[in-house]
């Protein structure tokens, strides 16, 4: 049956909810986002982007927008990495079965 084939007012059959795995992900990128946007904020509301220098030698060029860009990028790679890693840390294991606290054999 093809889309065409469908009524106007046909329901639409809801999504697959998404793996463990990718909510972890969609969890780690959100909060590295939205700590990046801090992270910014508090680092360039002190340090001047036309004062930078590339490991002190030569001044970096780019505008103050790319200098906030690239900034904002690594801050949310850095970030999210870091809150992946927290997330994939503290899962607990799969639930195994309890251990028997019987003698083996028993009951015969």
């Amino acid at each position: 049956m093809d889309e065409q084939d469908l009524p106007d007012d046909a329901p639409v059959p809801p999504a697959p909810p998404p793996s463990r795995l990718a909510r972890m992900g969609m969890a780690a990128a959100w909060s590295g986002f939205l700590t990046a946007g801090v992270m910014e904020a508090l680092v360039f509301a002190v340090v001047d982007p036309q004062d930078l220098t590339w490991f002190g030698a030569a001044p970096i060029t780019w505008s103050r927008e790319a200098v906030y860009t690239v900034s904002f990028l690594i801050f949310w790679l850095v970030i999210s990495l870091a809150a992946g890693l927290a997330l994939l840390l503290a899962q607990l294991p799969t639930d195994e079965a309890p251990p028997q606290r019987r003698a083996p054999g028993w009951p015969r």
